[in-house]
């Protein structure tokens, strides 16, 4: 049984289109990823995450609104309420 509030699970992938240094750009949005309380596996195309809904929610906006100011760009997100957790 999950002891923290609706876990959910998150798959983002985060494309710079028009980024004067996408590199940056892609470091910035996973040290966001990484000042959050959450589970994060960093992958070769995306990043997937599991923790309170909440906060992935919270993250999802951060990470636009922050980048929005930096750049052009695309987010491909996946959620899902099945968190892996026995109940």
């Amino acid at each position: 049984m999950c002891t923290m509030g609706k876990i959910v699970s998150c798959e983002i992938a985060f494309i710079p289109i028009v980024s004067e240094d996408y590199v940056t750009d892609v470091k910035k949005v996973l040290e966001i990823i990484k000042s959050y309380d959450v589970e994060y596996d960093i992958g070769i195309l995306s990043t997937t995450i599991r923790g309170d809904k909440n906060k992935i929610h919270g993250l999802i906006v951060k990470i636009f609104n922050e980048m929005d100011e930096k750049c052009k760009f695309t987010m491909d997100i996946k959620l899902s309420n099945v968190c892996g957790c026995e109940q």
